[in-house]
């Protein structure tokens, strides 16, 4: 007789109260997370010892019933908080001390993880074991235990037999995990960007526990970096790296070794990022990394062999059944592989999911696919609370709910035909697009629509071919060549999807209530319902898919200062207009501020820019250009650079000249420098920079890129109307600029500085700060203030984005000029 399969357990059930009470416990973290301060350490253990109480008192004495549910999720709700909150606060105490930020600090210890290098040096997480300042004395300081470095070249030891000799070098020495090292370092506050929809990079290193940043002292003054051993310490980290340099050894194109170095080690920093814009174009970027697919078909993989392995021993097949063996042999080598390639989110919630699976499998129980789903983001968030602000969190969270509710693939057979399989494959594909649909647009802003062809194709050949060809790699590694051909086949697929002109579509990022429906209305369109109730949900879809960012009225103007750190980028908009002014700085050769901020913040604000004013060639008002053109190719670019330079032979540019005017929606646009004959006479950069000045009749703004005190004097002498209600200041506050005559011909309601936290040029300079309060100015900068907002309809108020998206995470950093370098 054929066995029959077992009626599915995989369908989406009512949850129970543990299932509620499992979803309290992540609302509370989730509560958690929106503090601005944290409380005393003592509120939050006082806290979970009330909630564990309160539980322990539901269980013991109360009936079963609505009150023992509403009971258990309030004290998993409080636990969840408290829990959050306390470790928030153990590792707020351990941040770095103001004091040392700045100073010359010798630091022993390990390196605790694979370095990341680039073209500039490397990075690489140091693990403190003590710290003591520089110099004679030698004072013992505290650290935090963890902190993220740089080395940029430097001094480094020569292959010579005298272990005193050392050289010059452009790039630091090999470092490897495990490492113990002697290193003089400079510290500061872990300090990142904050723009509206931008990345949060204080948040990544608060989550990874790295409290300090900086960079090692390598100078030829300085002492010399010092290997003091070589160690099995982090032996995870160890093989990740050997991993990582035999697969970039053994496959000659760069950007292909990227990739099959992600797909095994979970380093998806090694990805070139051409492959990542066509990765996402795709839809197919969460096959780039470890995902819940990868580790599944792993451990399925690594549980048929240990059946088979067992199997062939009697003894043990007496001790413990081969199945039950095969499942814990399948999932513990999943774990370790999820360990191996970084553990992320994806990982976390699969192995959690086959834990659970396991567990039940080999008792004999059953749960409600709800429970399980429940007891898994509760585990996840436990473990890492903040978790929960990883899109990748919920987009895996929320695709494994859909499919559940959906009953998407709950009644496959393995004895199905390939056709039928096909269909099943492209049924839980097409649910999964239109389900997570409005989500992908809350969170990104665009979505793939060439996704659903291309994962059809992606998932079976990176599940099946390309990703086992990379982990049999490890084993021997010539199967990294043809695991490199079937990423190259890949491409040769991907990259004409992707260069399609309608391969993604692109909207303003909608608020919270909008995506929400839209979530709402994604899953009924999926959900088991006839489809006279299914299309109720295309309403609710709408306001997420349709989404237009608020623009200023007629006859007013909006201006935003960019966070770029040491740069300029400045967006102007108008009712229907959009100005760019300068695309802020370069970062290295593989980053800029344009693809990092700029890019991103007109994407989320659905925004087809008109104009890009780069008012001058140097690299930190230029840096992004390429990438805000490339995203951007509609836009008429007006800039002094010279016509040999390198953007000019890709985009054509009209020369900016005093005198230049136009209108848009009743605002006015005027350039006031320089002048048609500076081209000739001038060569320094700053001395062209453009000057651009916005006037509504009533309210202005004067962006005034790195003219210096001579171009002030002219502007000042011209007679020309220089008074602004918002002032960019000249050269990011530098003491070349910033005259008193300019200052008081401009009489700024506010004055707004781009400058990089603890910059190396020490903008603004005190004496600048010093002189615009002297005149009632007040300024304000990106290092305290983050992306900075100014409005015609409201002249009295800028708006920080670091204080309205403010959480306990976040640097405080203090007034405007607190974080000058000594």
């Amino acid at each position: 007789m054929t066995p029959q399969p077992a009626p599915s357990t995989t369908r989406w059930t009512p949850i129970s109260g543990w299932g509620v009470g499992l979803l309290a416990f992540v609302a509370g973290s989730a509560v958690q997370l929106q503090q601005t301060d944290l409380w005393p350490g003592w509120v939050y253990v006082c806290g979970a010892l009330d909630a564990v109480l309160l539980l322990w008192a539901a269980l013991l004495w109360g009936r079963p019933g609505r009150w023992r549910t509403a009971a258990i999720a309030l004290a998993l709700l409080v636990l969840g908080f408290s829990l959050a909150g306390a470790r928030a606060s153990h590792q707020w105490a351990q941040r770095l001390s103001p004091a040392l930020e700045g100073q010359d600090l010798t630091v022993t210890g390990w390196v605790a993880a694979m370095p990341q290098r680039t073209d500039t040096g490397l990075r690489f997480r140091f693990a403190v074991d003590a710290a003591q300042r520089t110099g004679a004395a030698g004072e013992a300081v505290q650290l935090p235990p963890n902190i993220q470095l740089g080395w940029y070249g430097g001094v480094a030891r020569t292959d010579t037999a005298d272990p005193a000799v050392w050289q010059l070098s452009s790039q630091p020495p090999d470092v490897r995990a495990g490492d113990r090292w002697r290193l003089t370092v400079r510290l500061k506050a872990p300090h990142g960007q904050s723009n509206p929809h931008g990345y949060d990079h204080e948040l990544w290193l608060w989550e990874q526990g790295l409290l300090a940043t900086g960079y090692v002292r390598a100078g030829a003054k300085d002492p010399a970096p010092e290997r003091l051993a070589t160690s099995w310490r982090y032996p995870v980290e160890q093989l990740r790296q050997r991993v990582r340099d035999a697969v970039f050894a053994a496959v000659a194109e760069p950007a292909t070794a990227g990739v099959l170095a992600a797909l095994v080690t979970g380093d998806q920093r090694a990805i070139d990022r051409a492959d990542w814009d066509v990765f996402r174009a795709t839809g197919v970027a969460h096959l780039m990394s470890i995902s819940g697919l990868h580790i599944t078909m792993f451990a399925w993989l690594a549980a048929a062999v240990v059946n088979v392995l067992w199997r062939r021993s009697a003894w043990l097949c007496l001790r413990c059944p081969a199945p039950h063996a095969a499942v814990w042999g399948g999932l513990a080598l999943a774990a370790g592989y999820a360990l191996f390639s970084g553990w992320g989110v994806p990982a976390q919630r699969t192995v959690c999911m086959l834990a659970v699976a396991a567990a039940l499998q080999v008792s004999g129980r059953q749960w409600p696919a709800g429970v399980r789903w429940s007891l898994v983001m509760a585990v996840v968030v436990a473990a890492d609370p903040w978790a929960l602000l990883q899109p990748g969190f919920w987009l895996s969270f929320v695709a494994v709910a859909v499919l559940f509710a959906s009953n998407s693939g709950a009644n496959q057979s393995v004895h199905q035909r390939v056709g039928h399989r096909f269909l099943s494959v492209f049924k839980e594909q097409a649910v999964i697009t239109v389900a997570l649909t409005p989500l992908t647009l809350l969170l990104f802003g665009q979505v793939s629509l060439v996704g659903l062809l291309a994962n059809l194709v992606a998932i079976p050949w990176v599940t099946l071919v390309l990703t086992p060809l990379a982990l049999a790699g490890a084993v021997w590694a010539p199967l990294w060549g043809l695991a490199g051909m079937a990423a190259e086949a890949l491409g040769w697929v991907l990259k004409p999807l992707a260069s399609w002109p309608w391969a993604t579509y692109t909207t303003a990022v909608a608020p919270l209530w909008a995506g929400a429906l839209g979530l709402l209305g994604g899953v009924l369109l999926v959900w088991p319902w006839p489809w006279r109730w299914r299309v109720l949900g295309l309403p609710l879809v709408l306001p997420v898919v349709l989404w237009q960012a608020p623009r200023p009225a007629h006859g007013e103007f909006e201006l935003l200062a960019a966070d770029v750190g040491q740069g300029t980028a400045v967006l102007l908009r108008t009712a229907r207009h959009t100005l760019v002014y300068d695309a802020g700085p370069r970062y290295s050769s593989e980053s800029d501020a344009g693809h990092r901020v700029v890019v991103p913040l007109l994407r989320a604000l659905g925004e087809r820019v008109n104009t890009l004013v780069l008012s001058h060639r140097d690299v930190d008002h230029t840096g992004g250009a390429e990438a805000v053109l490339s995203q951007q190719p509609q836009a008429l670019v007006l800039s002094s650079i010279e016509p040999n330079h390198p953007l000019r032979a890709r985009w054509p540019m009209t020369r900016c000249e005093a005198g230049q005017r136009w209108r848009w929606d009743g605002v006015d646009f005027e350039v006031l420098h320089p002048l048609p004959g500076d081209y000739d006479t001038t060569r320094k950069s700053n001395a062209l920079s453009c000057v651009l000045r916005v006037s509504n009749g009533l309210r202005q703004a004067l962006l005034t890129g790195d003219i210096e005190s001579a171009q002030e004097a002219r502007l000042v002498a011209s007679g020309h109307p220089l008074s602004a209600d918002v002032l960019l200041v000249p050269h990011h506050g530098s003491k070349t600029s910033s005259t008193e005559a300019f200052i008081g011909a401009a009489a700024p309601r506010f004055a707004l500085v781009q400058a990089g936290y603890r910059n190396r040029f020490g903008h603004p300079v005190p004496s600048v700060l010093a002189r615009y309060e002297s005149m009632g100015v007040p300024v304000l900068a990106s290092p305290s203030c983050g992306a900075m907002t100014w409005r015609s309809a409201w002249p009295e108020q800028v708006t920080c984005h670091r204080a309205t998206a403010r959480r306990y995470w976040h640097h405080p950093a203090g007034p405007v000029g607190a974080d000058a370098p000594p």
